[in-house]
């Protein structure tokens, strides 16, 4: 168990926000296999403050398991303020600041990784939203723009002053992208530096890197993204090795199978099925990914425009040999 803020999370696993990914459904899934804490999609402050009705919904939290942290992203102090005290109104128990996100769209508008770049400006986004609400506040980061501006320590201690709860760290810069190697040793410095939580972001794949990052970082907490992509039994196995040191049997293809459609069937339940089955469908194919077949069996799913169809696709899979 670890604190963020006057929050209480039961273990240290979090689940990384992820766009067109981490939504109400994938959260639900991601609670029913142990994890601590689950995170949105990122969420735009500008949306929020307009009131966008696709906005809100990729905010809403109603009925989830707490905690739930909810991410924010966004270039104007006075904006980011106003966004997190709706999304604190409508039931964040932590609000996330994006000063992390690589993509193009985002950077280019001065949002995500680019904050980095321009720290003063980051510490009146930091302050503006701790200001604006009384929920834990955090901050998600990359380990700078690029080689030569190599900055998130600095970030931290800005993010410490202004009373941020915790940091996570993703230690590769944003002109990295994800290619290359996370540099797991300014994780550990981050943890050096400030007296707050750090979460080490980067390069887990199974429960046994997990286990290595926190042995050689002493983070507090880890938080996988990517590695989850169809493979929520993940995060069972990561929290069962952190908190019991025991490693925790792979799921069977019956539960595979049953997860898969447990996940659709959220979905349906959150968004319709016109629009969730087509969501779904590559999330589906990433529950396939590694099985026999599986590019068929995707190309299959992607024609699929109703649930009896999908349904009969997942139970065609083959077990691996």
């Amino acid at each position: 168990m670890f604190n963020i803020g006057n929050v209480k999370v039961v273990n240290p696993v979090v689940l990384a926000p992820m766009a067109g990914v981490t939504d109400k459904a994938f959260r639900v899934i991601a609670k029913s296999f142990g994890c601590g804490l689950v995170c949105t999609e990122m969420i735009s402050d500008m949306g929020l403050v307009y009131g966008q009705s696709r906005t809100y919904r990729i905010a809403d939290t109603t009925g989830e398991e707490k905690p739930v942290m909810v991410q924010i992203f966004g270039s104007q102090p006075s904006a980011m303020g106003q966004a997190a005290a709706i999304v604190a109104d409508r039931g964040a128990d932590i609000i996330d600041i994006n000063m992390g996100c690589p993509t193009p769209k985002i950077v280019r508008n001065g949002e995500g990784a680019a904050l980095m770049l321009d720290v003063p400006r980051c510490r009146q986004i930091i302050r503006e939203v701790v200001r604006a609400v009384k929920v834990p506040v955090t901050v998600k980061m990359r380990k700078g723009w690029d080689d030569e501006h190599t900055n998130c320590i600095e970030l931290a201690q800005v993010a410490e002053q202004e009373g941020v709860a915790a940091i996570t760290l993703h230690p590769r810069t944003r002109m990295q992208f994800f290619s290359g190697q996370a540099d797991w040793a300014m994780i550990k410095a981050a943890k050096e530096h400030v007296g707050i939580p750090v979460i080490g972001n980067g390069d887990i794949h199974n429960a046994e890197d997990a286990l290595k990052m926190m042995d050689r970082t002493r983070c507090d907490a880890v938080m996988i993204g990517r590695a989850a992509l169809g493979n929520p039994f993940l995060i069972r196995e990561t929290v069962g090795l952190l908190t019991t040191g025991k490693a925790v049997p792979p799921p069977t293809q019956a539960e595979r199978l049953e997860t898969a459609l447990r996940h659709l069937e959220l979905a349906i339940e959150y968004k319709g099925e016109h629009i969730a089955i087509r969501e779904m469908r590559k999330q589906l194919a990433w529950y396939i990914k590694k099985r026999p077949g599986a590019s068929k069996l995707r190309s299959r799913l992607n024609q699929a425009d109703c649930m009896e169809e999908i349904l009969a696709i997942l139970r065609s899979v083959p077990e691996t040999p």
